[in-house]
């Protein structure tokens, strides 16, 4: 680039004098934040560029820069700004943006071989125009100039090439491209333990070695004994019988290798138990070596796992077209509150979720109304969360996100929206959410309701317009005596009863096609698709029929027998999320979807499930006790709670199985946890008789001043500690997940005093956090997921807007031209006056 000369203006070159003792180039360790403003979107491609403070580094649009100079004093900025130009197409060249289905080899988005999240397949080429400014005023020096001070030159220089804030996080949720395939190396492939036993594996030839397993697919070879068992079950079914990971709970042995998978180059999958994940083995080779295996004779047998997981997303095509509507011309949407947010990779989840919760009006009165205040009130955007909010909330409705690509694009995708901030800061420190994985959206609806619930101390609360009461009534069999209780509870969870399909044979016919299709290696197509149709009165009728439970100590009779459980609506929501439980877990443990269609009405009437209360002809238990949900015993065994709580569970809910599964193993206390996961008091504490605790527990100190740093009193901060072994993060959730129990916590005393006000509250029927009403209500959203498994496929968000259903597919957004609301995951309803 040809250096501009130019004289500068003697007020400015004062101005510039005066900034250069406060400046300095940005450090390896420099948050950079060179790609977008920190209060909007614009970015060095938007038409106005973006400014970046040569002093802070904070990168500021140009609605944004006056004020943060008249707050900062901060005078002097680069100034960047990129064009792009459409490369031309060779004559001859196929054309991106045809249906042509790609050929995916790789588990993986954004790069060759993998899934293609881009709008057109279009190429570009970028110019970037670069100056420098000084405010007030806007006084544009154009770079490179060589008038300029060497320090302002310096700094600009370091800027440039420094690596963005953007780009940092990125690198910290592993790359900034989703790949299945990128794995970590294990933390054991340096110091593994290997048992001399003398243990021999042939090259072919092998079984599973559990007892009665004829299982000769799907194997893995323990890399410390030796030991070669069956898989897991896949989601479809296939797969093993799990004998290698119960092999794992039993020794502890972390690293298998899966036979068959081994290449003559020393590559093959491996997967460590204990850090729960496909690894890299450094020393794999030489692992194999000790088997008396030799890789240079090794040949690949059977798919890779990312082959497998691949397999699995493409069986569900069909799903995917119906969901995308594909094959249609939709027509594209864009203005105001028709934004599309861009995929960071696998962040559809996060993108689908955000797109239904700013369609209500409590969430943009919030943060938009809100916007200037949080931003003026906040010496740090970035990890604000009521910033990084209002500014979603202000990109999304604004419509100035919303316009094509380029001019002559005519699809339905857009420039959009890129959260990277808020992905990273409400991802920030959680074991999931802050990577690039995909994850079930409703778990993280309800972070993002905790995190709401942490935020909103000092004001009102959007998400509280979800909140409702559920009203549980347990009832002795024997001596009928009652109990009732009362939670709060954001989503209305519904199972799927699938007995209850209306077309049975239709779909059994389906079947027999479909087995004959593989029978002759072909496959049938995606509208020739039959699912199990099930009426949504039949999910709501399993959510109110009364569930037995057993081994259950009455204190009316004193005697352990049977009772009954049900369950109502208290209150009913402004706005009610119902979430269809697709993902499940199948009798062998293994997680499942069910592909179902449940035709969710356009207007749903939920008076069926409208809690009653205590009735006349009803006794409650005796007073001051407490009917409990397992019988009283003199000891467990410790060794199987031990053996649980390696597992990964809670350890109150490990106690709770031991007991309620009789002290009869790992098993079967196993198999009782993975029944009642969604029990709500699983992880509360268990009175036992006969079993004391051996310590007092002691809060950490450090931990208790910081939950008192925010605005708790040191009873409850220890009392939740309390409750999560002392983990401040976890004492945080768990404090406004127990908020209505938290709140009649005297200010004084210690932890027993604690426990003791805990254990007398009594929640009241009615609450004036719940909204309440008339118990009908119309459809205004849903989210949809396809694919075989909520870890991997992709989701995409259905919302009304402005008279008519508007399909936001992250940055492709389109009208709606044939709802398949028979095949959402999450539905967002609205009272109906």
């Amino acid at each position: 680039m040809k250096e501009v000369e130019m004289t500068l203006n003697p007020e400015i070159e004062k101005v510039l004098l005066a900034a250069v003792p406060h400046l300095n180039p940005p450090q390896p360790t420099t948050r950079v934040y060179k790609d977008e403003c920190m209060y909007c979107f614009d970015t060095p491609e938007t038409e106005t560029g973006l400014y970046v403070c040569l002093k802070t580094f904070w990168g500021l649009g140009k609605d944004y820069v006056d004020k943060y100079v008249a707050k900062t004093g901060n005078s002097v900025f680069l100034h960047v700004r990129r064009i792009k130009h459409k490369k031309e197409k060779p004559v001859g060249a196929p054309d991106a943006t045809t249906e042509t289905a790609k050929v995916v080899t790789r588990l993986a988005i954004g790069i060759e071989g993998g899934f293609d999240p881009t709008a057109n397949g279009v190429e570009y080429e970028i110019e970037e125009i670069n100056s420098v400014v000084v405010f007030p005023g806007h006084h544009v020096i154009p770079l490179p100039n060589s008038n300029l001070h060497e320090k302002i030159l310096g700094v600009v220089a370091g800027i440039i090439s420094a690596e963005s804030a953007r780009r940092s996080a990125e690198l910290e949720a592993m790359s900034n491209t989703w790949d299945g395939e990128v794995r970590a190396t294990s933390k054991h492939s340096n110091d593994l333990q290997q048992l001399n036993n003398e243990k021999k594996v042939p090259p072919k030839g092998w079984k599973c070695e559990h007892e009665g397993c004829d299982k000769v697919e799907n194997l893995w070879l323990n890399l410390t004994d030796g030991s070669i068992l069956c898989g897991r079950k896949m989601f479809d079914g296939s797969g093993g019988n799990n004998h290698a990971l119960e092999h794992y709970a039993s020794v502890k042995y972390p690293l298998a290798v899966k036979l068959g998978t081994i290449t003559p180059d020393g590559n093959a999958d491996v997967y460590s138990y204990d850090e729960d994940d496909m690894v890299i083995d450094t020393k794999l080779v030489q692992h194999l070596a000790h088997f008396g295996i030799n890789v240079a004779v090794m040949e690949k047998t059977e798919k890779s796992m990312a082959e497998m997981e691949i397999d699995l997303n493409m069986k569900h095509i069909g799903e995917i077209n119906a969901l995308t509507e594909s094959g249609k011309a939709l027509k594209p949407m864009r203005g105001p509150g028709i934004t599309g947010i861009t995929n960071l990779g696998n962040s559809c989840y996060m993108n689908s979720l955000l797109q239904a919760l700013f369609n209500i009006p409590e969430f943009q009165e919030r943060f938009s109304k809100n916007a200037e205040k949080y931003f003026e009130s906040t010496n740090d955007p970035i990890n604000d969360f009521n910033v990084q909010m209002s500014k979603l909330c202000l990109g999304l409705l604004s419509g100035k996100y919303s316009k094509k690509v380029d001019d002559d694009d005519n699809s339905d995708a857009q420039l959009g929206i890129s959260p990277y901030t808020f992905k990273a800061l409400v991802g920030k420190g959680h074991p999931e959410f802050s990577t690039k994985k995909q994850q079930d959206v409703q778990e993280f609806f309800l972070h993002i309701i905790n995190t709401l619930e942490k935020c909103s101390r000092s004001e009102p609360n959007p998400s509280n317009c979800f909140k409702f009461q559920v009203e549980d009534k347990v009832q002795c069999n024997e001596t009928k005596c009652v109990r009732y209780s009362h939670r709060a509870e954001y989503c209305l969870p519904l199972s799927i009863p699938i007995d209850c399909a209306t077309n049975k044979e239709e779909f059994a016919q389906y079947e027999k096609k479909k087995a004959e299709a593989l029978a002759q290696k072909t496959t049938l197509s995606p509208e020739e698709t039959v699912r199990l149709t099930i009426p949504v009165d039949a999910c709501l009728e399993a959510f109110v029929n009364l569930e037995t439970l057993d081994s259950f100590y009455s204190c009316a009779s004193k005697r352990v027998g049977t009772a009954s459980k049900s369950t109502r609506l208290a209150t009913f929501p402004d706005y009610l999320v119902i979430q269809l439980k697709k993902f499940c877990m199948g009798q062998d443990w293994t997680p499942k979807k069910l592909d179902v269609s449940v035709d969710m009405p356009l207007e749903l009437d939920l008076s069926a499930l409208k809690a009653k209360g205590l009735q006349p002809d009803e006794a409650e238990f005796p007073p001051d006790t407490e009917p409990d949900h397992q019988p009283p015993v003199v000891a467990i065994d410790e060794a199987v709670v031990g053996q649980l709580i390696d597992m990964g569970f809670h350890a109150n809910a490990c106690v709770r199985a031991v007991i309620s599964s009789g002290n009869t193993g790992a098993e079967s206390a196993m198999n009782w946890i993975m029944q009642h996961m969604d029990d709500p008091d699983l992880n509360s504490p268990v009175k036992i008789k006969g079993r004391t605790d051996t310590k007092k527990f002691v809060a950490n100190e450090e931990a208790v001043l910081a939950i008192q740093g925010m605005g708790f009193t040191a009873p409850q901060a220890k009392l939740a500690l309390q409750n999560t072994d002392n983990n401040v993060e976890r004492a945080v959730d768990w404090i406004f997940s127990h908020m209505e129990e938290i709140n009649n916590i005297p200010e004084q005393g210690d932890n027993s005093n604690c426990a003791a006000a805990m254990e007398g509250v009594v929640e009241d029927n009615k609450s004036t956090e719940f909204t309440d009403g008339p118990p009908k209500y119309k459809l205004i959203g849903f989210v949809s997921h396809m694919g075989p498994s909520s870890m991997v496929g992709h989701y995409v968000a259905h919302i009304w807007k402005d008279n008519c259903w508007v399909l936001f597919n992250d940055n492709r957004v389109a009208a709606s031209e044939n709802l398949p609301k028979d095949l959402g995951y999450l539905y967002f309803y609205r009272r109906s006056n």
